[in-house]
């Protein structure tokens, strides 16, 4: 096992508690623990708050760290499907290292013309129905859909039916994940 990073929080900074999904502002001078970096987020472990935090990455400079390239708008090439693809497989669940689209939590996106562009509409689903993180794992998903250029408008709409279960995950997922 590998050690994990030790950082105090240089400014006050927004986070979101796992797997609650509450909004909660941690202080400057926070002792933190970087527990993984995926997809433009941090998850961190601040034990004197109580557990994990999910902090955006547009909050990077408060754990001194750049923010990462995944958390920029439109970075994207290829038609508008590859592009609102692409943006999916930057969204993570912050337990879990692999992607919303590998562990098959996509069930379906729809792209219509709208205006002068698009608008994306996107079912996905949950590993667990009393997952906390729902709505922010669906508006990171909204967020870097809209930022695709030629993108009007994104919805992102929890689903329970399909049930989820493990053998919805990708191959890729699988090796992540060392499972078969």
């Amino acid at each position: 096992m590998s050690e994990l990073e030790y950082i105090e929080l240089a400014r006050d900074c927004e986070a979101i508690s796992i797997p609650a999904g509450e909004h909660v502002t941690l202080p400057a001078g926070t002792p933190v623990y970087l527990m993984q970096s995926l997809g433009g987020s941090f998850t961190v472990q601040a034990r004197s708050h109580g557990g994990l935090f999910r902090i955006a990455g547009r909050d990077a400079d408060a754990i001194g760290k750049p923010v990462p390239e995944e958390a920029e708008a439109g970075t994207s090439s290829g038609g508008i499907e590859e592009q609102v693809w692409a943006a999916l497989r930057t969204c993570y669940d912050p337990e879990i290292p692999v992607n919303i689209v590998d562990l098959g939590l996509v069930y379906d996106t729809r792209i219509a013309p709208q205006g002068n562009g698009h608008r994306v509409d996107v079912k996905m689903t949950l590993t667990a129905p009393g997952c906390g993180m729902g709505a922010a794992i669906a508006a990171d998903a909204e967020d870097k859909i809209r930022a695709i250029a030629g993108v009007e408008d994104a919805s992102v709409e929890v689903v329970w039916d399909p049930p989820w279960n493990p053998h919805m995950i990708s191959e890729e997922g699988r090796k992540i994940l060392g499972v078969r």
